[in-house]
């Protein structure tokens, strides 16, 4: 994610955010609840364009992605700004990954069917 300054555009893999997520039904409504919540909580809504490049996982997957690079950048641009990201969980990566499948099974916890007779 490349923070400029400017008018408050998001682009993506070079396009508008609209247009890039717009198969998603909640796109535009997703748009301004989550990937702007880090310039309403610094105060810099419209101060700067926002140029990001994500690839693989789901759209909400890259949003979230998308909108902890913003917090990290925002962070670069002012220090200051590192406390309230944080107390909002913004600076967090989500941790969770899918789960090996282990032999003798048939996806990562799914076991064969049991047989009594």
């Amino acid at each position: 994610v490349y923070l400029r300054e400017g008018e408050g555009r998001i682009w993506v893999n070079g396009r508008p955010a609209e247009e890039y997520f717009a198969g998603f039904a909640f796109a535009k409504d997703y748009i301004q609840r989550h990937l702007l919540t880090p310039f309403y909580i610094t105060g810099t809504l419209g101060r700067y364009d926002v140029k990001a490049r994500v690839e693989g996982g789901g759209i909400t997957g890259q949003l979230e992605a998308i909108r902890l690079g913003i917090a990290r950048a925002l962070v670069g641009v002012d220090p200051e700004f590192k406390k309230r990201l944080k107390d909002a969980g913004l600076l967090t990566r989500d941790a969770r990954e899918v789960e090996r499948k282990k032999y003798g099974r048939r996806k990562a916890r799914k076991k064969e069917q049991y047989s009594k007779r």
